[in-house]
């Protein structure tokens, strides 16, 4: 009975709340990256573009957040942890809400090109920031359990979303659907503000001492007035461990396999099945439905059985699942597969999450910046023109194929990973 309640998570009532209300905010993330991929087959007609031009497009969207990521994350820790961390993240919404709304009103394809560069240097610097933030209200011995299920946003993102795009393009248009953001993002800024104040963690932290744990982030942590100097926090997340670039390696492995399969999905669904978009936007959101119980479960097992042990598993599931969606050919053989994939799709990153912030607690958001940054950022750029052209010139099989192979690949740096979680059966630290 003892060796079950460990994996039970424990918190304080403020903790439980603000994961809430931090997943709300991987909500919207979600939401923003599933808009462009969604909508694309509209937007190639509007713009007479190919997939190719429409990957290339894509891939501006990852340019942004390359540099978002990292300046961002950086900037998220100079401004300092606890409370702070929510002003800096309030500074990166305002980003996406302006580009989104100038995006529904551009009708200039330069414009466009360079708002889908702004706006992804918003949404680059969202996750690290925000995942940095969960971290600090939750007891280290539960921070795979709380960056996981605060990462439930995302698959969550990945249904509700596509489903709220459908439901708009049905009745409205492509550019519509980039005014949903601003609707969703502000109440989550205003709750985060009013929760992350630093009479709410000492509660938090008095709480996890009194029940025998450790607090991730303490009164002596807390920043001074000014911004920091963000050079130094950056070398000590980029030279402090190997586990920080093995990390950044795997992100991008496993995110050139999302960013290419979800860039060209609802192409791949009108193509070759034959339904509308609206539908379309639909089934793609089907990873959703699953992708939240991963995500919990390997985060959990990953405080209690290792890191490594849960990304092993999931390079090797997420390989299988990618490969078997090259052969989606009706409507019901694309639900089944798709969220058979989302049991392992959006499960890496909170794990990898965990294993930098164990490393690098005081710089977690420049750590996170640099695997959002370089993992998002570049593999978008790669993937979306590679996909577009693999797709254009030898089909969606060849495309499933390279993605499964870079799944596999993952397992190299994983390897050469040493373990960050110190409880594999025992006890946590």
């Amino acid at each position: 009975m003892r060796s079950l309640t460990r994996f039970v998570p424990r918190a304080h009532s403020i903790s439980w709340w603000m994961l809430l209300v931090t997943t709300g905010a991987v909500l919207i993330t979600s939401i923003d990256r599933a808009i462009l991929p969604t909508v694309l087959p509209a937007l190639l007609t509007d713009f007479h573009l190919d997939a190719t031009q429409g990957g290339i497009l894509v891939s501006l969207s990852f340019i942004g957040s390359t540099i978002g990521g990292v300046i961002l994350g950086i900037f998220g820790d100079a401004m300092g942890g606890g409370p702070r961390r929510a002003w800096a993240w309030l500074v990166t919404v305002m980003i996406v809400i302006l580009s989104s709304v100038a995006t529904a009103w551009t009708r200039s394809m330069t414009l466009f090109k360079i708002l889908r560069v702004t706006m992804g240097i918003g949404t680059g610097g969202l996750e690290p920031i925000n995942v940095a933030m969960i971290s600090e209200w939750w007891p280290k011995e539960h921070r795979g359990f709380a960056v996981g299920t605060h990462h439930t946003g995302f698959p969550i993102g990945q249904f509700l979303g596509p489903l709220m795009i459908a439901g708009i393009v049905a009745f409205a248009t492509w550019r519509e659907t980039f005014l949903v953001l601003p609707l969703l993002a502000l109440p989550v800024v205003i709750l985060q503000i009013v929760l992350a104040r630093w009479q709410h963690l000492d509660s938090v932290n008095a709480w996890i001492n009194d029940k025998g744990m450790t607090p991730s982030l303490t009164r002596d942590d807390k920043p001074s007035p000014y911004l920091k100097n963000p050079f130094p926090i950056l070398m000590h997340a980029m030279r402090s461990d190997r586990n920080v670039l093995l990390a950044v390696i795997t992100n991008f492995l496993f995110l050139w396999t999302e960013a290419a399969v979800t860039g060209f999905l609802t192409l791949q669904l009108t193509r070759e099945v034959h339904i509308s978009l609206a539908q379309a936007a639909t089934i793609s959101g089907a990873s959703g439905i699953t992708g939240w119980m991963g995500q919990i479960f390997w985060g959990t097992v990953s405080d209690h059985r290792g890191r490594k042990f849960s990304l092993n598993f999931l390079a090797i599931g997420s390989a299988v699942s990618i490969f078997l969606m090259g052969y989606i050919s009706s409507v019901s053989m694309a639900w089944l597969l798709l969220m058979g994939w989302g049991l392992f799709r959006n499960s890496p990153y909170p794990v990898l999450y965990a294993a930098v912030i164990d490393i690098v607690p005081k710089s977690a958001a420049s750590g996170l910046g640099l695997m959002v940054g370089i993992g998002l950022g570049l593999s978008g750029v790669i993937a979306a023109p590679v996909a577009g052209w693999l797709i254009d010139h030898m089909g969606f099989g060849a495309h499933y194929t390279l993605l499964a192979l870079l799944s596999l690949a993952a397992l190299v740096p994983i390897a050469l990973m040493h373990e960050s979680a110190t409880d594999k059966g025992d006890c946590l630290q």
